[in-house]
Parts: structure tokens; C-alpha cells; sequence
């Protein structure tokens, strides 16, 4: 793979073609994608004296671009440099991407990273709210006396009537624990995991007052199968690719210098390194 990367750098940054310094040769496929550019924009062809002007153009830009090279205009500039990055970055992800993965290594992956893939919990529930500001310390007893008359009606009952007005959602359905603790906060979202399913409980604390709540279906997370999240491990795959490769290039190419970095900065690097242990990596 880092001999397929360098052999396509050579050739993206050398344009496909060999010419000496001082001639400029514009190949038949070089012009061929010239008129095959202009036919994308336009919906036709060049006519002549267009694609004679394509290549008027395509050998001034190659003339300036040279010159400036020789003149060093590349050079301490933020944005080429970048840019030269991106290109050389953008390489190496085509090179790794080439390759479909293949059923093994995609399960392989999933198997290796259940925690990204798992689906989540879910559940849906209602809740009636009482407000500590207004009812100060007789919040709880209130609590208490609401429950059992929501618990004395029959299941089907609606209770949106019920309690203190507030700008909460009076049911959240097929809701995760993280859109819940969102809405409602943490400790609401972690008492709501244990309340019994298909009747009224609490009174369930959170950062706004007291809830009543009835939890009406409860879905317990799962582990998927690759058939469920097949794009989306594979992109994640395909990622970690990309990443592999580019930290394998750097390195290979990391090996044909030498870096110091001077200043406090510097010597403070080399008391780092020396202080590991031998074979550590700084």
C-alpha cells in the first residue's frame, strides 16, 4: 500500500507526464480531458478555436505555476502549504479506499467495536409535574396524594390535566435515556430506568420539581446485526482505513528526516524522550 501511495504521489505531482524543465508537452489525454471538462460545464463540445484556447490557458497557468516554483513563491505560505497537504492526504485515502472490505472484515469490525453499533434503550412514558416553587413543603405530601388518585383510575385514564402547568413535554415516546436525561436531567433519566412498567410511581426527582410517572413500554438495548448497520460500519471501517494508511505514510516518510525542534520547547522534548524507558515511543 506505501509503495502504491508514493508511486501515485509521483504521478499526481509530476501531472502523469515527463517533460524536462524547460519544455511543456500537453499529451493527447491532457487534451482529451480538457474538452472533457468543457462538455461537463457546457453540455457540448469545444469547438476548435475554444479548445485551442483551453490549451492556450492550460499552458499559460503550467508556465506560471513553474516560474513561481522557481522563484520559491511556495514557499512560507500557509495556505499551499496546506493545501500540498490536503493533496498528498487526499492520495493515500484513494489508495485505501480501493479495496472493498469484505464480509469478514466488516463483521470482524463490528465484533471489535460493539459499544459504537449497540442501539440504545428505549422508552415511553408519561409524567405529571409538581412545582417545589409553588407549593413550597407541601409539595411532597401533595405528591403522595396525587399518586394514589392517579393510581385509583383506570389505566387509560388521562392525567394531562393533572398537576402544575410547565413548559415539560407531558410524554416522551420510544425515547433514549440520553434524549430523557436532555429534556428532564440525569437523575430523572436514571430513576426512570427502575419505575415499574404499565403503572403510576414516584413522586421522581429532577432539577425542575417532583414527576409522577408511568413508563407505558420499556425496550431493552441490543447488540445489531451487520445486516441492520451494514453502511454504517463499513464507513466507520473505511474511516479507520483511511487513518491506518495515512499514519503508516507519515511514518515511512517521517523516516527520511531528522526533526529537532529548538528553544525550551526542544530541550524539553529530549528530557521527555530520555527519561523513558528504552523502546518506549515519546
Amino acid at each position: 500500500m506505501l509503495g502504491a501511495v508514493l508511486f501515485l504521489l509521483y504521478r499526481v505531482l509530476n501531472g502523469g507526464e515527463s517533460t524536462s524543465p524547460s519544455s511543456i508537452v500537453v499529451s493527447e489525454s491532457r487534451v482529451e480531458a480538457l474538452a472533457e471538462n468543457f462538455a461537463k460545464t457546457w453540455m457540448r463540445p469545444p469547438t476548435a478555436l475554444e479548445l485551442k484556447g483551453l490549451v492556450d490557458d492550460y499552458v499559460a497557468e503550467e508556465v506560471y505555476y513553474r516560474e513561481a516554483i522557481a522563484m520559491g513563491l511556495d514557499r512560507d505560505d500557509t495556505v499551499i502549504r496546506r493545501r500540498l497537504r490536503q493533496k498528498m492526504e487526499f492520495v493515500t485515502d484513494d489508495v485505501a479506499g480501493a479495496v472493498p472490505p469484505t464480509e469478514a472484515q466488516l463483521q470482524q469490525y463490528l465484533d471489535a467495536h460493539k459499544d459504537k453499533f449497540v442501539r440504545p434503550a428505549l422508552a415511553s412514558f408519561e409524567q405529571v409535574f409538581l412545582s417545589r416553587e409553588r407549593r413550597g413543603d407541601a409539595v411532597l405530601k401533595d405528591a403522595e396524594r396525587l399518586l394514589a388518585e392517579l393510581r385509583a383510575k383506570a389505566p387509560e385514564a388521562a392525567a394531562q390535566d393533572l398537576g402544575d402547568a410547565t413548559l415539560l413535554p407531558a410524554r416522551l415516546e420510544d425515547a433514549t435515556t440520553q434524549d430523557i436525561g436532555n429534556t428532564f436531567g440525569t437523575e430523572f433519566a436514571a430513576a426512570l430506568a427502575d419505575a415499574p412498567l404499565g403503572q403510576w410511581s414516584g413522586p421522581v426527582q429532577s432539577g425542575y420539581g417532583l414527576h409522577l410517572v408511568r413508563v407505558n413500554a420499556r425496550e431493552a438495548g441490543s447488540a445489531p446485526s451487520l445486516d441492520a448497520v451494514r453502511p454504517l460500519v463499513q464507513r466507520e471501517w473505511e474511516a479507520e482505513q483511511r487513518k491506518q494508511a495515512k499514519d503508516a505514510l507519515l511514518a515511512q516518510l517521517l523516516s527520511k528526516y531528522e526533526v529537532r525542534v529548538e528553544g525550551p520547547l526542544g530541550e524539553a522534548l529530549r528530557k521527555s524522550e530520555q527519561a523513558q524507558p528504552a523502546g518506549a515511543k515519546p
